[in-house]
């Protein structure tokens, strides 16, 4: 019976893999990425294929079908780039955007994610005030959503400062709330590469990072680390990965490599938000990490003899899902 299994899943990631295979041949044909019929019916292709759970692990794949995902993923991001540029420029000839933002058609999937990371941060963020007061996002680019819905929604006195390394985004993205009277104020931009920011890190009580700053291990790594050696003490990292057979969308973060992080916990959405959530506190006195080991303390929720845990955090009315102690 077991060896059926196996051969089963062995034959699902074969299918996986050869459709993932053959939506990326036709995506590195296209003259464009901006918005189309074509684009967007491929995209909405290779999501649907993704999106299920599936027992791959990517790290475990061929070179040539690693080599395939590292050039999807980079597809993957200029198409989004692309895509929130096409919208942000609509939503920025409304006299109000902010009004509006539901004609960008995954408007409701960052509706859940600000939720979910909303949810999970209350659950990690502990200091004397009773929520963060400055947070900044890396990577924000031309449609803030995680900004404007924390914002709007969840963390309603708080500032959030905005990083991209491109100006235009970041005209786009002012542009978006500057007619609003409260997140006017409260929406900082800045345009700046992140590696050249250095002392103004410290400022943070959380720092969002993008899925696609760092679009691959070592990009990301260098991201992290420069990260790791500004951030205050104590302030609270925020990641984006990716699990299963949804890496080949997004970048995967390895909790291993955040050195100087204490990694509090990690989500796994089973729904049709994407991304996975790591989170993580930089460690509030200089310590002496192990790179074959990383303590991963995440109170309450879990025993910390366990391991590989497949549990429900809590109940979120917003979709199921999953928190696996992966690196104990």
């Amino acid at each position: 019976m077991e060896s059926l299994q196996v051969q089963v899943q062995v034959q699902e990631e074969n299918i996986l893999i050869e459709k993932v295979c053959q939506i990326y041949e036709k995506l590195s044909k296209l003259e464009t990425l901006k918005p189309s019929k074509d684009v967007d019916n491929l995209f909405t292709q290779l999501v649907h294929a993704c999106i299920p759970h599936s027992s791959i692990n990517i790290a475990n794949l061929p070179a040539n079908i690693q080599e395939i995902r590292s050039k999807l993923i980079r597809l993957c991001g200029e198409a989004e780039g692309l895509l929130e540029a096409h919208f942000s420029t609509i939503l920025g000839s409304f006299k109000n955007p902010l009004h509006h933002l539901n004609i960008f058609p995954y408007y409701s999937n960052y509706l859940k994610l600000g939720r979910l990371e909303y949810d999970i941060l209350n659950q990690h963020y502990s200091t004397t005030s009773e929520t963060p007061k400055r947070v900044a996002f890396v990577g924000s680019g031309p449609l803030p959503f995680t900004s404007i819905v924390l914002a709007s929604y969840h963390l309603k006195d708080t500032t959030f400062h905005n990083y991209d390394i491109d100006s235009t985004a970041n005209s786009m993205a002012s542009r978006l709330v500057s007619a609003d009277h409260d997140l006017s104020k409260r929406m900082v931009f800045h345009t700046a590469d992140i590696m050249d920011v250095t002392d103004e890190l410290k400022d943070y009580d959380v720092i969002f990072l993008a899925a696609l700053v760092g679009m691959n291990m070592d990009e990301k790594n260098k991201v992290i680390q420069h990260l790791a050696k500004y951030m205050a003490p104590g302030a609270i990292l925020m990641l984006r990965s990716a699990h299963g057979a949804r890496a080949f969308l997004y970048p995967v973060v390895d909790p291993n490599v955040l050195h100087g992080f204490n990694v509090l916990s990690i989500f796994h959405p089973d729904d049709d938000v994407i991304n996975s959530v790591v989170i993580s506190r930089k460690f509030v006195e200089p310590v002496n990490i192990d790179n074959n080991y990383l303590h991963l303390d995440i109170g309450s929720l879990m025993a910390s003899s366990c391991k590989y845990c497949d549990i429900q955090p809590f109940n979120h009315p917003l979709g199921h899902m999953k928190m696996i102690d992966e690196s104990m």
